[in-house]
């Protein structure tokens, strides 16, 4: 397991001992150094909808979707977090995209 993984899985750690704030400065760390580890991004976006920073938790599922631009479940995690933000409208755009995805996905198999 690469060095990133090991990062990250610390910080999952960190959240379900319930040390949110350390495991989000880890995260933090993570995603300045590998900025094209959407992973990190992911639950960066999670964690930061949790500690009530919608702002920051939407630009991070944003993130997340243009790195993993054919991932529905990007979309519909971006949905969800634009939901809790307030953004309705965004949230709907998302969910969209979440669902044209899919339908992609499964018209190429």
């Amino acid at each position: 397991m690469s060095t990133h993984e090991n990062l990250y899985d610390e910080a999952i750690e960190l959240q379900q001992a319930g040390k949110l704030d350390e495991a989000v400065a880890r995260l933090e760390s993570l995603a300045q150094s590998r900025p094209d580890f959407a992973l990190a991004h992911a639950a960066l976006s999670a964690f930061y909808s949790k500690q009530g920073r919608h702002g920051d938790a939407v630009e991070q599922a944003q993130l997340v979707c243009e790195l993993d631009a054919n991932d529905p479940f990007s979309f519909m995690a971006k949905s969800l977090v634009c939901q809790r933000a307030g953004m309705i409208h965004e949230a709907e755009e998302a969910m969209s995209e979440a669902m044209n995805r899919q339908w992609a996905s499964q018209r190429a198999r």
